[in-house]
Formats: structure tokens, sequence, C-alpha cells
């Protein structure tokens, strides 16, 4: 189960080009194109005349044209012609609300009538010269929820990321879960530590020493319906840790947006956005390639992890404090699903771990 009524990333523009994109959300089949004037339009991946998915068919002074029989569709999911046919009174298909902002199209799969693109999250890092972000996407076989619990719970680095950004330290050092209002934070701060091999690489690429202890920074924000966004960085030690000025650090915001396709698939959008050294087009490439392999060191454990829940279903998962982050936000999820479905409604909860 997954909120509807909700903004979700659906694509990158890129994907969306001369050709329409189908794609799935939330169990929804859409087909992305870019109407009149470029404009993104995202409508139900379904012919209303022989229902064939119109995602196969392609793009013609602004309408969708079917690939089967050359039926034309508008933007707001009516039939406006085809060859030798009378079909202005077919019944319309669905239309979602699309936006394209921040990079990203995000698409609203739920009612339509609550659609506020106000509610979009922003993002500061977009379009501002004192940033530079890398990113991309990966197809993923699993649970949306189990990516937030691996998102929200860092302990893993250090046997996932054993030779990228892991080390003891993260275990030996307590996490801290809090809750504010529907968003979950999950900080943990390391001092007087070696830096690990990406961030003695991202050291090097602000000029700065990599042989040398740092304090080292992770906090994890969840909000919903499932995007989250984690501070990351080393400053060498000394000098103010995550409060250090910047020629004393380097500073990070990993961003994560999740998109469920289906009950036990999503479409992960992944990415850095740095605030150093940001006109250096290498280092960016650099960085996206080393946060690519780090990412997708992930996706074996979490296939395996949702074959074997999938296997043995009356099994129950065991909790421990590390698990705070995943577990708030899954209550702020099962929240927001109930009021969707009007059903009752868990007290509202601020907790820390």
């Amino acid at each position: 189960m997954f909120p509807k009524n909700t903004w979700y990333v659906a694509a990158m523009p890129e994907e969306i080009d001369a050709k329409p994109l189908g794609r799935k959300v939330c169990g929804e089949s859409i087909v992305f194109y870019r109407g009149e004037e470029g404009r993104v339009a995202a409508l139900e991946d379904f012919c209303p005349h022989r229902g064939a998915p119109l995602s196969l068919g392609y793009v013609s002074e602004g309408k969708l044209v079917c690939g089967y029989h050359g039926l034309e569709m508008g933007c707001e999911g009516k039939t406006i012609a085809m060859p030798g046919q009378r079909v202005r009174g077919f019944p319309a298909i669905r239309a979602y609300p699309v936006v394209e902002r921040y990079g990203f199209i995000w698409v609203w799969p739920g009612d339509a009538s609550k659609a506020d693109e106000s509610l979009i999250p922003v993002q500061e890092w977009h379009d501002n010269p004192e940033w530079a972000y890398g990113g991309g996407l990966y197809h993923i076989q699993c649970d949306y929820r189990l990516m937030i619990d691996n998102l929200m719970d860092l302990t893993h680095e250090t046997y996932v990321h054993s030779n990228s950004i892991g080390q003891k330290e993260i275990d030996e050092t307590p996490c801290k879960t809090t809750v504010e209002g529907d968003m979950v934070i999950t900080s943990r701060f390391m001092e007087g530590i070696e830096a690990p091999p990406f961030w003695k690489l991202a050291l090097r690429g602000n000029h700065l020493a990599d042989d040398v202890p740092v304090d080292r920074w992770q906090i994890c924000r969840f909000t919903p319906p499932s995007h989250v966004m984690i501070e990351v960085g080393v400053a060498h030690a000394g000098k103010g840790g995550y409060e250090a000025s910047a020629e004393h650090k380097v500073y990070s915001v990993v961003v994560d947006f999740i998109t469920p396709e289906t009950e036990t698939s999503i479409h992960y959008f992944w990415g850095m956005a740095r605030k150093f050294n940001p006109k250096d087009k290498a280092l960016t490439a650099t960085i996206r390639e080393g946060q690519g392999k780090i990412f997708g060191e992930d996706l074996e454990m979490l296939e395996r992890q949702q074959k074997n829940l999938l296997a043995w279903p009356e099994r129950h998962l065991l909790k421990l404090n590390i698990d705070a982050g995943g577990v708030q936000s899954r209550k702020i999820i099962d929240r927001l699903i109930a009021e969707e479905q009007g059903g009752a409604v868990p007290a509202a909860e601020t907790a820390s771990a």
C-alpha cells in the first residue's frame, strides 16, 4: 500500500524527449509525453479504442498518437481524431496532474482535485550556482518501504559499502531519531576519525588534505510520501564539524526520491547535491560515478531481502534502536494511507530513540 494523494517523481526530463514514456507509478500505468509548447502531459496508458498502450505510439504536433490505429489524444484525455473515423464521442481517459520542476517530472497519482503544486518539496540546490548535482535512476524489485528503511538506518554502510563510505565508527557511534510532524530525522555525528575512501576523494576535490582526522555527520530526513534527504559530509577535526566554515569541509545532500511502481518494485531516483567546488564538472562526474556504484551495492541486498519476505510472510521482523528511523517513517505512511481510505487514524506521535 502507498499514499496516492501526493507528488512522486515519475521521470527525469531527458526521459521524455521526442517519444512518449510509459511508466507505472503506484500501480497506475501512465504515459508521459510533451504536448503543445513542450509542456509535459500524463494520461492513462490505455487507448480507448482497443486498449493498446499509448506509450507505444508517437507525438505529432502536441498530440499523442496511438501506434495501433492512429487515434489522436489530447493532453486532457479527450479523443481528438482518428483516420476515417468519428471518435470525438469516445469517453475521456484519465489525465494525471503533472509538473516539471527542480529537474524532475512530478506526478500526482491520486485524486486530481486535491493536487496542489505548492506541496512539491523545494530543492534549494536546483539551478543554484553554489551547488552542483549529479544523479541517476535505478529500477529495483523491492517494496518501497525497504528502501526507506535502508536510507534511514545507515549502519549498513559498514558492511554493504565497506570499500567506499563504510567504517566501524558508524557502528560505534549512537544515532538519534526524532519526529517533527510528518518529518523523521535520524542523525549521527562522529569525531576525530579517518575519512573513508569516498570522503577522501571529496576532500581532495575541494583542495583539502585527506590524510588528517575528520569529523563526519549523517542527518537523514524522511518526508512523505517516500522522500529521504541525507545531509552528509566531513570537516577537518577541530574546525567545528557540521558547523565548520566552508573552507574546512565538504558538504553534500544525498537526494533520494523513491517512487513505488508496484507493491514489490520501485523507481529509485538517486543523486548527490554538493556545496563545494560546484564548477568542477569532472568532479561532478566522478562523484556521480562513485555514488552510482554505492547505490548499486544496495540492489542485490534489497532484492534478495524482498524475496525472503515473500517466501516467509508469516515471519515478523525484529526492531532494534537503529531501526527507529524506518519504524517512525512507516508509522507516518500508515497514517496517511488510513486517512486516504477514511479508516481509523493513529494518534500523532512524537518519539525519540
